[in-house]
């Protein structure tokens, strides 16, 4: 039961790519985001800590996640565990380390993501998704039939995220590189990393992963 990382900036398609993990390989997504909304309403003394921070507007501390993912890790592994999100720095890397270390587990593979920083904006900034169904458009790579009606469901309630805009991309890709790109050469240096072209198309990014999967069998 492989352990991976998906290491990549936003719109690389990990959580793509982690949803087709956990359809056909039963691997668990632990993603920090639904971990803290989870952790939020579950009325656990951990998730009453996550929702006191979350309702002071501050961030929530290394310890708090780490916890989370600790708590998870004691539960069904299924196909093994797909880490997205997390870690984001070299102290969140350490941390993690250690945990598994503790826990007995074993990281597999670190998978990194590579994309293009001008192919990744047009990516994203051309993305819009139906607001009843939730299928996934583009302008110019996947427009929908007939202009603002879902091929889907024939919803004409068409949403684009906020922040799916270049300035606000390239501010999140500079975050990303500033904070997050270092743990590329962290586990480079452990022998763990592997890559795979974030841009291809969707199957053949999964065919990717799945090679690196299949190889540490």
């Amino acid at each position: 039961m492989p352990n991976i990382i998906l290491l990549g900036p936003p719109g690389a398609g990990k959580g793509t790519q982690a949803k087709r993990l956990v359809d056909e390989r039963q691997m668990v997504q632990l993603s920090t985001g639904d971990m803290l909304r989870e952790a939020k309403t579950s009325g656990s003394e951990m998730g009453r800590k996550v929702a006191a921070v979350m309702e002071r507007g501050e961030l929530v501390t290394d310890e708090i996640v780490i916890g989370l993912i600790r708590e998870k890790l004691g539960g069904a592994a299924g196909g093994g565990f797909i880490f997205d999100g997390f870690p984001r720095t070299l102290a969140q890397a350490d941390a993690l380390g250690q945990l598994m270390s503790e826990t007995g587990q074993t990281l597999n593979a670190v998978i990194e993501m590579r994309v293009d920083d001008a192919a990744l904006v047009s990516r994203i900034t051309g993305r819009f998704t139906c607001g009843d169904c939730g299928a996934v458009y583009h302008d110019q790579t996947k427009p929908t039939a007939v202009a603002g009606v879902c091929d889907s469901c024939g919803s004409d309630k068409m949403v684009r995220r906020a922040d799916d805009n270049e300035e606000a991309l390239r501010t999140r890709l500079m975050e990303y590189y500033k904070k997050t790109s270092p743990l590329i050469g962290y586990y480079y240096a452990k022998g763990a990393l592997s890559s795979v072209d974030g841009l291809a198309e969707m199957d053949a990014v999964a065919g990717s992963i799945a090679t690196v999967l299949n190889s540490g069998d």
